[in-house]
């Protein structure tokens, strides 16, 4: 997909705030700093449209981003490490929660993990949180740039056998770094499109 005019919209923290048109929304979850924001710059060739940063915890709010009228990226709160207090953790939480149950142009989640370590806890909550919204959804295994390129495979392999170990979920390597995954991630979103 060539993607020539996306722009940032809207942060929101409730329906009030969300975008009215109905276009379909593909939404981004995974832990603090897992590489969402770096996961929309690369699917769309810019390098500085969803803000980026190496401390954990910065996207507090559920961003939109239009995709040249088509679709939204929209970016969720990371969960995890957060400098976050504990009542910010709730709100976003419960925001989170409402936005994810309760909002019906979601057309898709895009599950970001890392693909060097073990799953977290809150990695497999979250997944059986997304099992349980009946969403449909596909597992990126992130950071693939992280190892090397020979051991892509059985990390992917490992995730698989952590994560679902049923297999009926497809999951994919990813990286924002070497963008060789990214027209495999076009072309299982099209499928949704």
């Amino acid at each position: 997909m060539i993607v020539k005019n996306p722009k940032f919209e809207i942060s929101a923290v409730g329906p009030k705030q969300y975008p009215k048109n109905n276009l379909p929304e593909i939404v981004l979850v995974g832990k603090s700093n897992v590489g969402k924001s770096s996961f929309i710059n690369t699917m769309i060739n810019r390098k500085r449209l969803a803000r980026t940063s190496s401390s954990p915890g910065k996207t507090r709010q559920i961003n939109f981003y239009n995709i040249d009228e088509l679709f939204y990226f929209v970016d969720l709160p990371g969960y995890g490490y957060s400098k976050m207090s504990k009542k910010e953790q709730e709100q976003v939480g419960t925001f989170i929660e409402k936005y994810l149950f309760d909002r019906k142009q979601i057309l898709l989640i895009i599950f970001l993990i890392d693909i060097r370590h073990s799953p977290t806890a809150n990695d497999k909550l979250m997944y059986n949180y997304i099992i349980s919204s009946g969403l449909p959804f596909v597992i990126l295994a992130n950071k693939a740039d992280k190892i090397a390129i020979t051991k892509v495979d059985s990390a992917m392999s490992d995730v698989k056998k952590q994560i679902n170990p049923i297999g009926d979920i497809t999951t994919l390597p990813f990286s924002s770094e070497r963008k060789i995954y990214k027209d495999d991630v076009w072309n299982f979103i099209e499928q949704y499109l």
